[in-house]
């Protein structure tokens, strides 16, 4: 065991506790011994001895405990934090470093690898995100999204609301209250079992994709960043049915322009293959794709499961189907007029993308999107693709000019 180095006023040294109470190692209550100033939450302050004679800090608001640490770094006193599992973890290892603090780390097991273990799944390929302390939707979409992540919650932003935004996705959920103390439980539920009770605090959340976690991880572990394939994938990447399908250099800029990352939901309202519903899925985004034909919705989760992802496939008729969905934050309507046009409209996505094959559509989609307060823009494309004639000559052959809109909220 390599023991850590000794406490001085040069550092913070920040000491990882874990949910029974335990620092991580010896090395912890030697730097804990030699303290002059401690600084922890009030139930980690309880949970392990305290110098004679040192000064304490209570956790509540930061800015406190901040000013008294750097007084301390800047007298020399040696100091001390006490944090929850592995405190680099969306934990007050970032904040010190914000504010110019060095910190000296002694991290514990993080609650989110204990749920895993308690869960016996590997996680080297999951997501990690945090509710606590903000807006609870990057979590949601984020479990929307990836077949493997681990939410931090807080209390109002725990399992049983995310729960309820998982409603209709494919996913079973490990509820880990308590960790490591005699109250340890960890329930595995669907998410209408779970939005239907409440759970202890504190807890973590493991949204998992059904079937089975492993065999629905992408191949590169890396869930929430360019997929490997790249995107704007020529049409024979995809199952459609008579080229109805989003032409790859229309879709790389309609792609480019809904902005799809982790954390973000992305509608594609007349779905058809679902080809810029999967390239916003294989870029980090939640996606529900959306069509009135149930063989359109058959080819969209054909072809996302060929590509790796997970969408959820809503079949019925736009605009009426589209009241009872969560509201997204961009949307793109390959389908359905105005009508469709001005429902998602009155949502307020924050980028709204449709493409037009008829010109005399422009006019009236840029005035409605206009008149619902979007800044429009607009773009017609019009590509000529190689093409090899008899003899080895090549040509240009033209594909049909489409005319791609983008109205976003100031």
């Amino acid at each position: 065991m390599t023991t850590p180095p000794p406490v001085d006023g040069t550092a913070v040294t920040v000491v990882g506790i874990d949910a029974a109470g335990r620092p991580p190692h010896p090395g912890a209550l030697t730097a804990l011994a030699g303290a002059r100033l401690v600084v922890g939450a009030a139930r980690h302050l309880a949970a392990v001895p305290l110098p004679a004679g040192a000064t304490t800090v209570t956790l509540g608001p930061l800015p406190p405990a901040l000013d008294a640490l750097a007084a301390a770094v800047a007298a020399g006193t040696p100091a001390v934090v006490l944090a929850s599992g592995d405190p680099g973890l969306f934990g007050i290892v970032r904040r010190l470093r914000e504010a110019g603090l060095p910190p000296r780390v002694l991290p514990a097991v993080s609650s989110v690898a204990a749920a895993f273990a308690r869960a016996g799944l590997p996680w080297d390929g999951a997501a990690v995100v945090t509710a606590h302390g903000r807006d609870l939707r990057p979590a949601l979409n984020a479990c929307r999204a990836l077949p493997a992540v681990a939410v931090l919650t807080a209390p109002g932003a725990g399992a049983t609301e995310l729960a309820a935004g998982l409603v209709g996705w494919e996913r079973r959920l490990t509820v880990a209250e308590h960790l490591g103390t005699e109250d340890e439980r960890v329930t595995t539920v669907t998410p209408e079992r779970a939005a239907a009770r409440a759970w202890a605090d504190p807890h973590v959340l493991l949204s998992l994709a059904e079937p089975d976690l492993p065999r629905g991880m992408r191949a590169d572990n890396q869930p929430a960043a360019a997929p490997a394939g790249g995107w704007a994938l020529p049409e024979t990447a995809y199952a459609h049915r008579d080229s109805m399908i989003t032409k790859s250099e229309v879709r790389a800029l309609t792609v480019a322009r809904l902005r799809p990352r982790l954390g973000r939901l992305v509608w594609d309202v007349g779905a058809g293959s679902g080809s810029v519903g999967v390239e916003c899925a294989l870029l980090g985004a939640a996606v529900l794709a959306v069509d009135h034909d149930p063989g359109a919705a058959d080819l969209v989760r054909a072809n996302a499961a060929r590509h790796g992802v997970h969408l959820r496939v809503v079949a019925g008729r736009a605009p009426g189907v589209l009241a009872d969905l969560p509201d997204p934050d961009a949307v793109f309507v390959g389908g359905g007029g105005t009508a469709v046009l001005a429902a998602v409209a009155a949502r307020r996505p924050g980028r709204v993308v449709a493409t037009l094959a008829a010109l005399d559509r422009v006019a009236p989609a840029v005035g409605l999107l206009r008149a619902a307060g979007y800044a429009v823009d607009g773009v017609q494309l019009s590509a000529a693709r190689l093409a090899d004639l008899p003899g080895g000559s090549i040509r240009l052959a033209a594909t049909n000019p489409v005319v791609v809109l983008t109205g976003e909220l100031p």
